[in-house]
């Protein structure tokens, strides 16, 4: 009954963690959509302690469930971090996921589950002083080349995940120095002294800082998977590597990891791909909006046309056009040669007013010069001069 009570308080505590994790990642999520991009900014914004306080919970709840069950069963609990930050999401912020990105959580979560509860544990062991060093060279070199790599990466989503996995490396390693801390506070005899604390403290810090950059322009999903994997997976090869320990069922068990490996990375693809088309998608809608394509004018017709495309021949407007008259076409006439003018552009000359016919205003039109004057025997004025158009206003 007290072996019952206890793994029913193991699992409580697990879920109750797996939960913090989630919120914590929620609110990392929506403090990186709001921040303005520099990298500190969020240690001088409150909700994002907020954010720490969760997680830091989390990481307690999760020491003390591994007090009263076995490894075996709160590592696996642990994996269910990215299902519930699924429906947590949208039901306090309004963000909800798409049938894929479910999808990848599930393949992400059952993986990663299966690979952690077919790790085995042998004795316990702790890194000698030496190991300490040379492990924590080799981690914080690999967390700057994922840096490094993180930003040659183009795609903001391709980006994120490196910094997550950046991420997830130093949460394992940091991890793996709690343990050996912990076994030698457990044995009464503290062996490496204040250099695992310092370790611990500055991967600790490093992988909180790494989380909440991959959290920028990627979403909920892919960054927080990708933590939520590589954190244990890694802590499980060092434990294999360093610690002893294997995985159970022998070849069996083996065989049985590296499938569930497949499907947690599987997982993780999916929400990558996911994301990276929903930002596709989002970039050609934003696209459209901006250029929506070439606009097809209409010609204006009817008597806008001489107001507007024929405004540089047209003359002062004339009388309104009688009901039933056709509008008739003034062609411009070209200068003269030799006349001021010629030399540049054609100027044009006034025309008579559009769409009125000389018959309606004034009677018939007739040509002749000017009255008085008499004419030549050879068509011409008395004068010598040319025969002319007289308006009818003169005569």
């Amino acid at each position: 009954m007290v072996y019952m009570s206890s793994l029913a308080l193991s699992v409580l505590l697990s879920l109750v963690s797996a939960v913090a994790y989630a919120a914590g990642a929620i609110v990392q999520e929506r403090v990186a959509t709001a921040s303005d991009g520099r990298s500190l900014a969020p240690l001088r914004n409150r909700i994002w302690w907020a954010a720490v306080t969760l997680n830091g919970l989390g990481a307690v709840l999760h020491v003390v469930a591994l007090a009263y069950g076995p490894l075996s069963l709160v590592q696996p609990l642990g994996a269910l971090t990215i299902v519930f930050a699924l429906p947590m999401a949208a039901l306090f912020v309004r963000r909800r996921a798409g049938a894929t990105a479910w999808r990848g959580a599930v393949m992400a979560t059952v993986g990663l589950a299966g690979l952690l509860a077919l790790t085995g544990s042998s004795d316990a062991h702790s890194l000698g002083a030496p190991q300490q060093l040379m492990l924590a060279m080799v981690t914080f070199g690999a967390v700057a080349a994922l840096v490094l790599l993180s930003r040659a990466m183009r795609r903001p989503v391709m980006r994120s995940v490196v910094l997550a996995g950046a991420a997830g490396v130093a949460f394992g390693i940091a991890s793996v120095y709690t343990k050996t801390v912990a076994m030698e506070w457990t044995a009464g005899a503290v062996k490496s002294g204040l250099l695992p604390l310092l370790v611990i403290a500055a991967l600790a810090g490093s992988g909180l800082l790494l989380s909440q950059a991959a959290y920028r322009g990627a979403g909920l999903t892919a960054p927080l998977a990708t933590v939520t994997v590589v954190n244990p997976v890694v802590a499980a090869a060092v434990g294999i590597a360093l610690f002893g320990e294997q995985f159970r069922h022998g070849v069996t068990g083996t065989v049985l990891a590296l499938v569930c490996g497949t499907v947690a990375a599987g997982g993780l693809i999916m929400l990558t791909s996911e994301r990276m088309t929903s930002e596709r998608l989002a970039s050609e809608a934003r696209t459209r909006a901006v250029d929506p394509g070439p606009v097809t004018e209409s010609a204006p017709d009817g008597p806008s046309a001489v107001g507007e495309g024929a405004g540089d021949f047209a003359g002062p407007a004339g009388p309104p056009v009688p009901a039933g008259v056709p509008p008739r076409t003034v062609e411009p006439v070209p200068a003269a040669a030799g006349a001021p003018g010629a030399a540049g552009a054609p100027t044009p000359r006034p025309a008579l007013p559009v769409g009125t016919p000389l018959e309606d205003l004034a009677g018939p039109v007739e040509f002749g010069p000017p009255p008085g004057a008499a004419r030549g025997a050879a068509g011409e004025a008395a004068d010598g001069g040319l025969q002319t158009l007289t308006p009818p206003a003169l005569r």
